[in-house]
């Protein structure tokens, strides 16, 4: 890496009033000591390096914003990175001012970096409270997320994993379940936002941590949002089912046409299973579902399935829905003590499971990349 005296002159080169050429350079050289962890690690002990780069984001080169920016995305990609990132520098509110702004060119960037610091509950935290503090609000994120062409040059997909992210967060996820609010009513729809698989895994994301809390689940399953149609059409396919069944399923799920396609992304489909099972942990919530009659779709859906860890979640949501009530007392299933040697035990037959999906997975891949003699053309 680079001698002090060597480090010293660079940074006296990633200033506002430097020239164009010699700044481009100097912020070039930047950019590609972030392409590596041990470039990344170096810049750590450097906050002066981070300040100036957050300082080169006012410039008024484009180039030289844009290697700025790349650099704070790879560099926020570093976990390592996120305290000196926040603590070192006013990063939190250069980004969320310039988000605010329509017509800037590098909101997508920053979407990114507050994608990529929200990641992990400490600097989730500091950016929440920087959100708070910029008198932002989670409100005005959701608003900006739920406005088709608020940026005229950005799509701003990244905003949902930002709010996945966040409502890893009890007061983020108070203000998406506020009744007053209808917030969670207007991220439903994205669930099948053909346009963006980052838009709409995000709020997969956000509905699955939302419903972590199960006081709320009447009210999510209710008519005020009604939100089990939202996470059964993407797992829904054009299998022809009986009348009975058809007739007992949420009306949006009825007679569906021919040409009806599933969620292409397994990690997506994966987190709506994950959704309609933690709906399924309180006793309110296994009786609407039962009652929606989900079973015909996840019957037809465990046939078409190919992967083995959404198989794996299918399963076990099948196996609530055609199973008996729990016991007196252990209905609400978030709240069971579970004994110490029965949770070990659990946790052992899951490591199981995952490792038997594994050797599965390379085997099957194993098979696709052997050709058969006389097969290959």
């Amino acid at each position: 890496m680079l001698s002090d005296g060597e480090a010293k002159e660079l940074l006296s080169f990633l200033t506002l009033e430097m020239r164009a050429d010699v700044k481009g350079q100097a912020t070039g050289y930047i950019l590609g000591l972030t392409g590596n962890r041990d470039g990344c690690r170096y810049l750590r002990s450097k906050p002066d390096f981070l300040k100036a780069l957050v300082t080169l984001t006012r410039d008024p080169s484009i180039a030289i914003v844009k290697d700025c920016y790349h650099a704070l995305i790879n560099l926020s990609a570093d976990e390592t990175l996120h305290q000196p990132l926040i603590k070192e520098t006013d990063l939190l509110a250069i980004l969320f001012q310039n988000l605010l702004d329509p017509d800037y060119m590098f909101a997508d960037r920053i979407c990114t970096i507050l994608s990529n610091l929200s990641r992990h509950e400490r600097t989730c935290r500091d950016v929440f409270s920087a959100l708070q503090e910029q008198e932002i609000g989670l409100d005005k994120v959701v608003e900006i997320f739920c406005t088709e062409g608020f940026n005229k040059k950005a799509s701003l997909h990244y905003l949902g994993p930002l709010l996945s992210n966040l409502t890893q967060l009890p007061e983020a996820r108070h203000f998406i379940l506020d009744k007053d609010r209808c917030v969670i009513q207007r991220l439903l729809p994205y669930t099948q936002y053909k346009e963006s698989i980052t838009r709409r895994g995000g709020v997969v994301g956000t509905l699955r941590n939302c419903c972590f809390d199960y006081t709320h689940h009447e009210w999510l399953l209710s008519d005020a949002v009604d939100i089990l149609p939202f996470l059964l059409l993407p797992l829904a396919g054009p299998e022809e089912l009986s009348e009975e069944e058809n007739e007992g399923l949420p009306v949006d799920l009825q007679y569906l046409p021919e040409d009806k396609k599933r969620e292409d992304d397994p990690d997506i489909r994966k987190m709506l299973l994950e959704t309609l099972m933690l709906l399924t942990a309180t006793k309110v919530g296994r009786q609407v579902i039962k009652n929606k009659n989900v079973y015909p779709i996840m019957r037809e859906f465990h046939k078409w399935e190919k992967d083995p860890h959404v198989i794996s979640s299918c399963e076990k949501l099948v196996q609530v829905l055609i199973g008996d009530e729990p016991e007196e007392g252990m209905e609400n299933l978030m709240e069971v003590e579970i004994p110490k040697d029965v949770e070990e035990k659990l946790k052992e037959l899951d490591t199981k499971e995952q490792e038997q999906m594994e050797k599965d997975e390379q085997e099957s891949e194993k098979q696709q990349n052997e050709s058969p003699e006389g097969l290959e053309r």
